[in-house]
């Protein structure tokens, strides 16, 4: 079992109550994706208190772990799901990062992104964006960033992505703070984002994309996904097709 380091040095952001596992009560549940060496293991660990094992390797995370904290007003239940470079379900990891947050349905979830690597780490980000209008991208790993020379345009990249981007070091809790705040204005709809959603898809593709798009918000009015549910099923993803047989995707 995990434990808990109630006298963790980095406990200082303010507001921020680490509860370790012990939570059945939350008020908001947050998921935290992210490719395998991003440092997601250290957010997880700087929110909740907990330690989280952490490794260099691919696919060290091969199950979701839960952690908890409450800041401001509000508790959060955080679920650290499997390190992955993709949603497409070719994998068990990617299955279970994919379900999670198409089932599941977090109220928000963070993207941790190597700074250093953004390009290789935006892959994901953009496919969770395609099911999710609640995302922050957490930039992390800034100090390594800049010590190899790399600069990040957060406000750029913001408004590409559109969504918050927060930049962060978490092992020294830089950036925390803002991280924190914007979970919570996210949770709270004191953000209104407009994720960058793929338009490149042209002819017949785009008409059966989107004949189908309305047809599954027929069926499951509000449905925030129903575009990228619509390509997933046009591609004979297996899984996306029983959920739809099965009525979970409402």
């Amino acid at each position: 079992m995990n434990e808990i380091c109630n006298t963790c040095k980095y406990n200082t952001a303010s507001g921020l109550k680490k509860l370790g596992e012990k939570v059945t009560d939350y008020d908001y549940v947050v998921a935290l994706a992210g490719n395998p060496n991003t440092g997601k293991s250290t957010v997880f660990n700087t929110l909740t208190g907990l330690r989280q094992h952490t490794g260099n390797w691919p696919g060290k995370t091969v199950a979701t772990a839960m952690g908890s904290f409450s800041y401001l007003d509000k508790t959060f239940k955080l679920v650290d799901l499997p390190g992955t470079y993709s949603l497409l379900s070719t994998s068990e990891d990617e299955e279970i990062a994919r379900d999670f947050i198409l089932f599941g349905k977090p109220d928000v979830t963070i993207v941790v992104a190597d700074a250093g690597r953004l390009e290789r780490n935006l892959n994901l980000a953009l496919q969770i964006l395609e099911i999710t209008d609640k995302a922050v991208l957490c930039l992390n790993l800034m100090d390594e960033a800049a010590r190899h020379g790399v600069e990040v345009d957060d406000r750029t990249l913001a408004r590409d992505l559109g969504i918050p981007v927060v930049p962060t070091t978490a092992r020294s809790n830089k950036g925390m703070d803002n991280l924190l705040q914007t979970i919570y204005d996210l949770a709270e709809n004191k953000i209104v984002t407009q994720p960058h959603r793929i338009k490149n898809v042209l002819g017949e593709t785009a008409t059966a994309i989107e004949k189908l798009s309305n047809k599954l918000t027929d069926l499951y009015p509000g449905l925030p996904n129903s575009r990228w549910i619509a390509m997933r099923l046009l591609e004979g993803d297996t899984s996306i097709i029983t959920a739809l047989k099965e009525g979970r995707l409402g």
